[in-house]
């Protein structure tokens, strides 16, 4: 099958599964948004994609991003994320690059992210580790109130990201997605700031990640199909 046929076929039955998990879940669907993790993929493979009607996509290092925006710029309407981990000396060419930052981890990143940024203010996400895993980025959750009030003022925070330690099922996420929304309830209380967003939920579990209040989710392989190694 050509490859603009077939994501666009993938990118059906997701929205699909989407539209689905909304309504088990008493939601409109059209709160939720769906980006399409892009790394290592092809400029055509965006393409088609954003032909297929796909409009964010997510990169993981600001470089490979910054490439394929140029190669790119002819597509309107396109919104960039970086949603993979964003080193400090890199925050200025981030802050300038994507609609939304999803990994912010550090009262020194969102500090150098406001050094940085244009106007108006970046948007961007606290990503925090809830399961407190070594191997991965992200604040841990006694850290996310200091950020925030670092950046008051200075930066837009939008709300939390989060990615739940490995299961056997998506079930096993569930706990983590609804500490998450939890825990973003309790600091929009406490901060006065509508953390509106919450990105969680990938290919293996976001249907159960939508069930807990997703806005957020973030999918490559069920509409790219596996990356090629």
């Amino acid at each position: 099958m050509p490859i603009d046929h077939a994501i666009k076929e993938r990118l059906t039955i997701v929205r699909a599964r989407i539209g689905a998990a909304a309504y088990t879940a008493g939601r409109d669907a059209s709160s939720i948004r769906l980006v399409l993790a892009s790394k290592t993929q092809p400029s055509e493979a965006i393409r088609a994609a954003w032909e297929a009607g796909a409009r964010d996509f997510g990169e993981n290092y600001v470089q490979e991003a910054i490439a394929k925006r140029a190669e790119l710029a002819d597509l309107t309407e396109i919104r960039w994320h970086l949603i993979g981990h964003l080193q400090t000396n890199k925050a200025k060419t981030a802050a300038n690059a994507f609609a939304l930052i999803h990994s912010v981890d550090s009262i020194r990143l969102a500090e150098a992210i406001a050094r940085a940024q244009p106007s108006p203010h970046v948007h961007a996400l606290i990503e925090v580790n809830l399961g407190g895993e070594l191997s991965k980025t992200g604040v841990a959750p006694d850290g996310v109130e200091a950020i925030l009030d670092a950046a008051r003022g200075k930066i837009e925070i939008d709300g939390l990201m989060t990615i739940p330690p490995p299961g056997p099922s998506a079930e096993a996420a569930r706990p983590y997605f609804a500490r998450l929304r939890e825990m973003r309830d309790v600091l929009a209380i406490q901060s006065r700031l509508a953390l509106s967003e919450l990105s969680m939920g990938m290919t293996d579990d976001f249907d159960v990640a939508i069930e807990e209040g997703a806005t957020i989710v973030r999918i490559g392989r069920a509409i790219f199909g596996e990356r090629k190694k």
